[in-house]
């Protein structure tokens, strides 16, 4: 978490938490905290500042459609933790998650409005997205909010569609089409969207130590298994101790090597320091080639040569 005094996170709150009293709340899934979200969330601010009062954000946790979902789960852009992060550098004071379990679910959206937005959260205005939807059968909407709030002395506000290009483009910023950028790899369109690298951040764990063997020692990272990315090769940037490191990372199976579980493998420039147990956050700025099987580890070292020049003329190093 970045150093912000003023940042609360907290977790099923029963009574609106100390400082977030009367909050301005911007309510979403914000998976991936992209323009959109950032829409609602800049709304939400510059009304707080307007009404002196303080801003949060209200989001879920599971996702709804990994609970609706039951067995399967959705590619999750963004953990908790990392959502956590963004909302604190966005200069927000706190982000309220709820549990989305049966409970939640089956409230209907008046009962919403009266005991999360009121009583638990105790919000003093809201703001959310054109699409926005809660409560039982996605009964609560933009429309509904706009009218029961002020009966309830709950100011609202409505933010438009955000679209995805400046060309006029009438598809909008979402989350389905940030994952499915990245399920074909394409993580410059993903971050034109997101307005931002998408990243990955994981624990750097012991791997089978090949990539040393080979001249090209990587950080392991074991990836989320919702991930959805593209099985290729990208070149990256990592956030580590505050600087911005640039490498070429694999995102795959290892057909060469194992076909094993995919991994995140991020061989960092002229890095040579012990990451083990260590979190990074790996960002993808660009999509090198497909992952494939190379016929010996000789034409495999060959190709990884390739990589690292394609790699660098990409990112300047």
């Amino acid at each position: 978490m970045p150093s912000n005094p003023r940042f609360l996170l907290s977790i099923d709150p029963h009574e609106p938490p100390p400082g977030l009293e009367g909050a301005v709340v911007a309510i979403g899934n914000f998976d991936g905290v992209h323009r959109g979200h950032r829409a609602v969330i800049a709304r939400a601010q510059a009304l707080a500042r307007r009404l002196r009062r303080p801003c949060a954000v209200l989001t879920f946790d599971p996702h709804p459609a990994d609970f609706f979902g039951r067995d399967r789960r959705i590619f999750r852009l963004t953990s908790l933790e990392a959502k956590a992060h963004r909302m604190a550098e966005l200069g927000l004071d706190g982000m309220l998650v709820l549990t989305f379990d049966e409970a939640l679910a089956s409230l209907d959206a008046e009962a919403f409005l009266r005991q999360i937005l009121l009583r638990r959260i105790g919000a003093g205005a809201v703001v959310v997205g054109y699409d926005f939807h809660f409560g039982a059968r996605r009964s609560g909407t933009p429309a509904f909010l706009r009218e029961a709030g002020p009966k309830f002395g709950l100011q609202v506000e409505i933010v438009d569609k955000v679209v995805a290009d400046e060309d006029g483009s009438l598809d909008a910023v979402s989350s389905t089409a940030i994952r499915e950028a990245l399920q074909r790899g394409d993580v410059r369109a993903a971050a034109g969207l997101l307005g931002h690298a998408w990243s990955l951040t994981g624990l750097v764990i012991h791997g089978a130590k090949l990539g040393r063997q080979l001249g090209y020692p990587t950080a392991n990272l074991a990836v989320d298994p919702s991930c959805q990315l593209r099985h290729a090769i990208y070149a990256v940037e990592v956030a580590l101790d505050g600087r911005r490191l640039k490498g070429v990372a694999s995102f795959g199976r290892r057909p060469t090597v194992d076909n094993g579980p995919p991994l995140l493998e991020v061989y960092i420039f002229g890095f040579s320091g012990d990451l083990y147990g260590r979190d990074i956050e790996v960002f993808f700025v660009d999509f090198l080639r497909e992952e494939q099987k190379f016929d010996s580890l000789e034409a495999l070292i060959e190709q990884i040569r390739k990589d690292e020049a394609d790699a660098r003329r990409i990112l300047g190093a």
